[in-house]
């Protein structure tokens, strides 16, 4: 019997990334650099949330993207090797 973890769909990257992008990112497009599966971020497979959130191809499992929200940042790293982006959030302090 196979065990395949639970995952969420890429919808739930829309909080997080909402809050550094003007734009929906749930539809932007990608094409794997593996398998070459166009899929939208909302097709994404989604694994989490702690220490962050890890989104992977749904044809062949490669690392999308990474998401790790912080008080004061959103680190998002593009692939599995690639280096990360520091997003300073908005303050919610009046």
């Amino acid at each position: 019997m196979n065990h395949h973890p639970s995952y969420l769909d890429g919808n739930v990257l829309a909080g997080p990334l909402g809050e550094v992008f003007a734009v929906d990112p749930t539809t932007a497009w990608r094409l794997c650099p593996s398998c070459q599966l166009p899929a939208t971020m909302a097709q994404l497979h989604v694994y989490g949330p702690e220490p962050g959130l890890t989104a992977r191809c749904p044809g062949c499992a490669a690392i999308a993207l990474r998401v790790v929200a912080q008080p004061r940042y959103l680190w998002l790293q593009l692939g599995g090797a690639a280096g990360a982006f520091r997003f300073t959030l908005p303050s919610t302090a009046p």
